[in-house]
Protein backbone atom coordinates (compact mmCIF):
# COMPACT_ATOMS: atom_id res chain seq x y z
CA UNK A 1 0.00 0.00 0.00
CA UNK A 2 0.74 3.27 -0.80
CA UNK A 3 0.82 6.01 0.81
CA UNK A 4 -0.51 8.59 -1.27
CA UNK A 5 -0.74 11.57 0.45
CA UNK A 6 3.24 11.69 1.29
CA UNK A 7 3.68 11.29 -2.90
CA UNK A 8 1.61 14.65 -3.47
CA UNK A 9 3.22 18.16 -3.42
CA UNK A 10 2.54 20.08 -0.65
CA UNK A 11 0.55 23.90 -1.90
CA UNK A 12 1.56 27.01 -0.54
CA UNK A 13 -0.69 29.12 1.34
CA UNK A 14 -2.07 31.04 4.67
CA UNK A 15 -4.22 28.92 6.63
CA UNK A 16 -7.39 30.46 8.10
CA UNK A 17 -6.07 30.68 11.47
CA UNK A 18 -3.15 32.63 9.56
CA UNK A 19 -5.49 35.02 8.20
CA UNK A 20 -7.98 35.68 10.96
CA UNK A 21 -4.67 36.98 12.84
CA UNK A 22 -3.70 38.95 10.09
CA UNK A 23 -7.28 40.38 10.52
CA UNK A 24 -7.45 41.00 14.33
CA UNK A 25 -4.09 42.49 13.95
CA UNK A 26 -4.81 45.05 11.57
CA UNK A 27 -8.43 45.68 13.17
CA UNK A 28 -6.45 46.50 16.57
CA UNK A 29 -3.99 48.93 14.47
CA UNK A 30 -6.98 50.83 13.03
CA UNK A 31 -8.85 50.99 16.17
CA UNK A 32 -5.80 52.36 17.66
CA UNK A 33 -4.65 54.72 14.96
CA UNK A 34 -8.47 56.25 13.59
CA UNK A 35 -8.98 58.67 16.66
CA UNK A 36 -5.73 60.01 16.13
CA UNK A 37 -6.34 60.49 12.44
CA UNK A 38 -9.29 62.12 12.92
CA UNK A 39 -8.18 64.69 15.40
CA UNK A 40 -5.26 65.20 12.65
CA UNK A 41 -8.14 66.16 10.57
CA UNK A 42 -9.92 68.36 12.60
CA UNK A 43 -7.05 70.44 13.40
CA UNK A 44 -6.04 70.45 10.38
CA UNK A 45 -9.87 72.24 9.12
CA UNK A 46 -9.66 74.53 12.33
CA UNK A 47 -5.86 76.04 11.37
CA UNK A 48 -7.82 76.63 7.89
CA UNK A 49 -10.59 78.65 9.80
CA UNK A 50 -7.93 80.20 12.33
CA UNK A 51 -6.23 81.74 8.82
CA UNK A 52 -9.51 82.97 7.52
CA UNK A 53 -10.27 84.66 10.75
CA UNK A 54 -6.52 86.28 10.68
CA UNK A 55 -7.41 87.56 6.91
CA UNK A 56 -10.18 89.04 8.12
CA UNK A 57 -9.15 90.73 11.05
CA UNK A 58 -6.12 91.92 8.91
CA UNK A 59 -8.98 93.02 6.50
CA UNK A 60 -10.75 94.89 8.92
CA UNK A 61 -7.14 97.15 10.54
CA UNK A 62 -6.43 97.94 6.57
CA UNK A 63 -10.66 99.37 6.29
CA UNK A 64 -10.25 101.28 9.52
CA UNK A 65 -6.95 102.99 8.00
CA UNK A 66 -9.30 104.14 5.77
CA UNK A 67 -12.89 104.81 7.20
CA UNK A 68 -11.84 105.24 11.06
CA UNK A 69 -14.20 102.43 11.43
CA UNK A 70 -14.66 98.74 10.70
CA UNK A 71 -16.63 97.15 8.13
CA UNK A 72 -19.34 94.43 8.09
CA UNK A 73 -18.95 91.18 6.60
CA UNK A 74 -20.67 92.25 3.64
CA UNK A 75 -18.76 95.29 3.17
CA UNK A 76 -15.34 92.94 3.32
CA UNK A 77 -17.06 90.30 1.05
CA UNK A 78 -14.28 87.71 1.99
CA UNK A 79 -13.61 85.11 -0.73
CA UNK A 80 -14.23 81.78 2.22
CA UNK A 81 -12.08 78.83 0.56
CA UNK A 82 -13.99 75.36 0.26
CA UNK A 83 -11.39 74.07 3.22
CA UNK A 84 -13.43 76.43 5.46
CA UNK A 85 -16.89 76.47 4.07
CA UNK A 86 -17.07 72.66 3.81
CA UNK A 87 -16.23 72.23 7.98
CA UNK A 88 -17.61 75.71 9.29
CA UNK A 89 -20.05 77.88 9.19
CA UNK A 90 -20.22 82.01 7.48
CA UNK A 91 -18.28 83.64 9.96
CA UNK A 92 -19.81 86.83 12.08
CA UNK A 93 -18.25 90.22 12.48
CA UNK A 94 -19.88 91.85 15.51
CA UNK A 95 -19.03 96.05 15.43
CA UNK A 96 -20.52 97.17 18.75
CA UNK A 97 -22.53 100.40 18.03
CA UNK A 98 -20.99 103.66 20.18
CA UNK A 99 -17.76 101.70 21.13
CA UNK A 100 -15.03 103.86 22.34
CA UNK A 101 -13.07 103.31 20.51
CA UNK A 102 -14.08 101.07 17.83
CA UNK A 103 -13.88 96.99 18.00
CA UNK A 104 -14.73 94.38 16.34
CA UNK A 105 -15.10 90.76 17.10
CA UNK A 106 -15.07 88.27 14.56
CA UNK A 107 -16.05 84.24 15.44
CA UNK A 108 -17.03 81.28 13.10
CA UNK A 109 -18.59 77.49 14.56
CA UNK A 110 -17.76 74.56 13.37
CA UNK A 111 -20.46 72.47 11.26
CA UNK A 112 -21.18 69.39 10.44
CA UNK A 113 -18.35 66.72 10.91
CA UNK A 114 -16.13 69.24 12.39
CA UNK A 115 -18.66 69.74 14.91
CA UNK A 116 -16.89 67.61 17.17
CA UNK A 117 -14.19 69.50 17.73
CA UNK A 118 -13.13 70.27 21.38
CA UNK A 119 -12.21 73.65 20.44
CA UNK A 120 -15.43 74.91 19.46
CA UNK A 121 -16.23 78.22 17.85
CA UNK A 122 -13.50 80.12 16.99
CA UNK A 123 -13.21 83.76 17.96
CA UNK A 124 -10.76 86.97 16.93
CA UNK A 125 -11.23 90.59 18.01
CA UNK A 126 -9.51 93.59 17.48
CA UNK A 127 -7.01 93.83 20.36
CA UNK A 128 -6.16 90.39 18.59
CA UNK A 129 -7.61 88.45 21.53
CA UNK A 130 -7.93 84.85 20.29
CA UNK A 131 -10.40 82.76 22.09
CA UNK A 132 -12.94 79.76 21.83
CA UNK A 133 -16.08 78.58 23.19
CA UNK A 134 -14.43 75.71 25.20
CA UNK A 135 -12.17 78.21 26.90
CA UNK A 136 -9.08 76.05 26.12
CA UNK A 137 -6.41 76.94 23.85
CA UNK A 138 -6.98 76.27 20.56
CA UNK A 139 -4.88 79.01 18.87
Amino acid sequence: MRNTRAARPRIGGFTLIELMVAVVVIGILVAVAWPSYQDSVRKSHRADAQALLMDLAQQEQRYFLDARSYADLATLNPTIPPSVSSYYGTPAITIPAGATPPTFSISISPTGSQAGDSCGTLTIDSAGNKTSSSGSNCW
